[in-house]
């Protein structure tokens, strides 16, 4: 089992001024022994550390880290996509932790995936076996779905569903953009993130469960991945509400398809093979 999407820190206040007060319960460190308590209660063997800062001295941060501690075991980090890409991971030429990158989109304008620099950037990835995180908000998914279609050869992979607006019960043209999304075989989803999308303090597993369905229906159990979230997460739920909430609604499916669903689908995907 693999929670194939969580985060580390060591907190500070301007570097991540995103922790507004709100985020209160996030605002101190989170490290691998704090992970690792949540991990064995739940029987998850392993993770995938996503970057949470757009800096080169973090991506260097995670990857020793996941040398320091095995149970995790890959890097999502973060190169200047825009910057001379080969220059940059020939720092990491070395480093097989280094399985994919990330750029938080979420934040950008609109238009940024149409970005020349960005784009001569993407066409780097796949010779270096490197796959893409995509974070979008729901309403940056059309945005996302002719972005990963110029890149037929790239592996992606959608974060937290698309982030739906699941606080205000939006849903259809969400729906409707994510099966456009899986449409494309290049790209997986991962099933996390989506408690913070809903109202924190009276979200529902009730409330959840439809837009679950909608990824599980969309992309099936071959290109599904569980992930926490985690740190982010225990603003509104704890690790293994989390976990319980997703492998609740894989629970109708196959033994097999549950088991690519918790690890062989991110064995795969990143190449995760001993």
């Amino acid at each position: 089992m693999i929670d194939a999407h969580q985060h580390f820190w060591q907190y500070d206040k301007e570097a991540y001024d995103w922790i507004d007060e709100s985020m209160a319960a996030i605002r101190r460190d989170f490290l691998p022994p704090h992970l690792k308590c949540e991990l064995d209660r739940t029987g998850i063997t392993g993770s995938i550390a996503v970057q949470a800062r757009q800096t080169l001295d973090e991506t260097r941060w995670l990857l020793d880290l996941a040398q320091e501690h095995p149970f995790i075991r890959g890097v999502v980090g973060w190169i200047d996509l825009r910057a001379d890409v080969d220059a940059q991971l020939a720092q990491f030429a070395n480093d097989r932790a280094l399985v994919g990158l990330r750029h938080i989109v979420q934040a950008e304008p609109d238009g940024f995936l149409d970005d020349a620099a960005f784009l001569a950037g993407m066409t780097r990835l796949e010779s270096a076996g490197l796959a893409y995180d995509i974070l979008v908000y729901a309403r940056q998914l059309p945005q996302a779905i002719a972005f990963a279609r110029r890149f037929p050869r790239q592996r992606f992979v959608l974060d937290h569903l698309g982030k739906p607006d699941v606080r205000a019960g939006a849903f259809d043209e969400w729906q409707r953009d994510l099966r456009d999304l899986a449409a494309l075989p290049g790209v997986c989803c991962k099933l996390s993130g989506l408690v913070t999308e809903a109202d924190w303090r009276t979200w529902t597993p009730g409330q959840l469960r439809p837009y679950l369905d909608a990824a599980l229906d969309a992309f099936g159990p071959d290109r599904i991945m569980i992930g926490s979230d985690w740190p982010v997460c225990l603003v509104a739920a704890g690790y293994a509400d989390v976990i319980g909430l997703v492998r609740d609604a894989m629970a109708e499916y196959s033994e097999a398809e549950q088991q690519r669903m918790l690890g062989g689908t991110a064995t795969d995907f990143w190449n995760l093979h001993p």
